[in-house]
């Protein structure tokens, strides 16, 4: 196996996922599916969070979103390691500002 700790052993792991289960011909990689999904699993992070549930259960809502948003890369055929970085560049060169007691690093318009 792949380094564990690599993003693209993580890509080569959720490629083999879908491939397994023939999520291209099964409306797995359908892209309003895979949002409802996403949407989904922040209601569990959310859950996690104002319910009090252990870190352990936040870890695992947290890496089944990861894996539906590298599936979702995938899915459209972007690189999202790529897509990552360039975005880091991006709000990198934001300023940030305090909003109703809380950093916000946005381009503000």
């Amino acid at each position: 196996m792949e380094d564990e700790g690599s993003f693209e052993s993580m890509v080569e792991a959720v490629r083999a996922f879908h491939e397994k289960h023939d999520f291209k011909n099964t409306g797995g990689e359908e892209l309003a599916y895979r949002i409802a999904l996403m949407t989904e699993e922040l209601g569990e992070i959310s859950a996690c969070v104002t319910k009090g549930k252990t870190r352990q259960q936040l870890a695992e809502e947290c890496a089944d979103l990861l894996i539906l948003l590298v599936g979702t890369a995938l899915a459209a055929d972007f690189d999202l390691k790529q897509a990552f970085w360039e975005k880091m560049q991006r709000i990198n060169g934001r300023t940030a500002r305090m909003i109703n007691g809380r950093i916000r690093v946005s381009e503000f318009k």
